[in-house]
């Protein structure tokens, strides 16, 4: 069987290791991959918005299934290019990929299905926007439309910070066109979780439940990245809450996705807030989240192949999808700098990983043999163990025993999770 993935960051080398456990397969593909990903697929130098490049290269290659893991092709209409090319795909369709395409799109779903939700006010204008600001409560959210590599949503505590965001995203373009309207969200409250759920359009089977860090430094302190670590399972989100989640919001929104004509199948992520009125939606992705899948996959105990494959033709209810016992942690090693400006292009030196350690590599080149640092965060040290407590400890002995010029990392992954569990 000839598989090819989608991608080239962590998010993709932890699919493609996962993948890799089924024998059925005989040639893996990752366009286009990077320098990490090379040692465990063959990577092809296709950009993961080329799509008429990837449907070449798949009937070239007679591809019989592909992955296609980030936003942008998703948006693009890539699983749309290679279904019609007969292809079989792991992801969703562009008219249900608008539901992380266009928050507008999802915000207004989620009120016609009385999905819950934050109240908010979707701005079309600056002027409406910045009249909105001028009185609405503080802190407020503020998010561009469209897609923006996870970095197009501001928390501002400020009528001056909201204001320059409404600016930043509406008159200045930082986001290009996604910040030609924006939605102007009320803060909500309370211990927010990660929750990426497999379905089919029907069927809805929830992973392992993960707790992100998305500041760059210590404390959540510093500007918003793409993740620096990820732990699961979050101790906040305990069966019951679980089960409100499934009745009021994952089957909720499944339902009302094939009501509107946009079935979803593949990897749906509900980005969740535990407020003191129950569980909310923050976000939805259309994808597998990057970091929360290098901490969700190595707890998965079923091939991963034959679930995404279920999810393609509409049998997810025939696959026992099995979760092993205990935890795991990411920690994401970045170049000094980011996610602002830094350097790149330094030799990274891996150790030899034990059996239940993965080093996912996210932005890393290959030159003459040597892998070379080539992006702000440049790989992921993940742990799984018995318990939260050492899988912590063992995914930071890992980060340690890894080494590359102005690496940097967030020293309290796990912490807020550990005192949680702790009281």
């Amino acid at each position: 069987m000839n598989v090819m993935v989608i991608g080239g960051g962590g998010r993709e080398h932890a699919i493609i290791r996962k993948l890799k456990e089924n024998p059925r397969i005989m040639n893996l593909y990752a366009l286009p991959g990077n320098g990490g990903i090379a040692a465990d697929a063959v990577c092809v130098p296709i950009g993961a918005k080329d799509i008429a490049g990837m449907v070449d290269f798949a009937r070239q290659h007679a591809i019989d299934f592909a992955v296609v893991a980030p936003d942008d092709p998703l948006a693009l209409g890539a699983v749309d290019a290679l279904n019609a090319a007969g292809i079989s795909c792991f992801g969703p369709t562009a008219s249900a990929a608008i539901i992380e395409s266009s928050k507008v799109f999802a915000k207004h779903l989620m009120k016609k299905y009385r999905i819950p939700t934050a109240d908010c006010h979707v701005c079309v204008r600056l002027e409406e926007a910045l009249e909105y600001l001028e009185d609405c409560p503080l802190p407020v959210v503020i998010k561009a439309d469209g897609l923006a590599l996870g970095k197009g949503v501001v928390i501002a505590k400020t009528r001056e910070e909201a204001a320059a965001a409404a600016r930043a995203m509406m008159e200045e373009k930082i986001f290009g066109e996604s910040g030609a309207r924006i939605v102007l969200e009320k803060f909500l409250t309370g211990p927010e979780v990660s929750v990426l759920c497999f379905t089919d359009g029907e069927t809805v089977v929830p992973m392992v439940s993960s707790m992100d860090h998305k500041r760059a430094l210590d404390n959540d302190e510093g500007p918003n990245t793409g993740g620096m670590g990820t732990v699961a399972p979050n101790p906040y989100y305990t069966p019951e809450i679980a089960k409100v989640c499934m009745d009021t919001i994952f089957l909720p929104t499944v339902r009302a996705m094939k009501a509107e004509g946009r079935p979803f199948r593949g990897c749906l992520y509900f980005g969740l807030m535990l407020t003191p009125e129950g569980p909310q939606v923050i976000e939805y992705n259309c994808r597998f989240g990057d970091p929360e899948t290098q901490v969700v996959l190595p707890l998965l105990e079923t091939d991963l192949l034959t679930i995404m494959e279920a999810t393609a033709n509409g049998t997810l209810d025939q696959v026992d999808v099995r979760w092993r016992d205990g935890a795991a942690c990411c920690v994401v090693l970045a170049s000094q700098g980011y996610p602002g400006k830094y350097e790149t292009g330094y030799p990274i030196q891996l150790p030899e990983t034990g059996e239940n350690e993965e080093i996912y590599i996210a932005g890393a080149k290959l030159e003459e043999g040597r892998l070379l640092t080539a992006g702000g965060r440049v790989l992921n040290a993940v742990a799984a163990a018995p318990t939260l407590s050492q899988a912590v400890d063992d995914a930071y002995s890992l980060a340690d025993r890894i080494h590359f010029t102005n690496a940097y990392c967030r020293r309290d992954i796990g912490r807020r999770a550990l005192a949680a569990l702790e009281g």
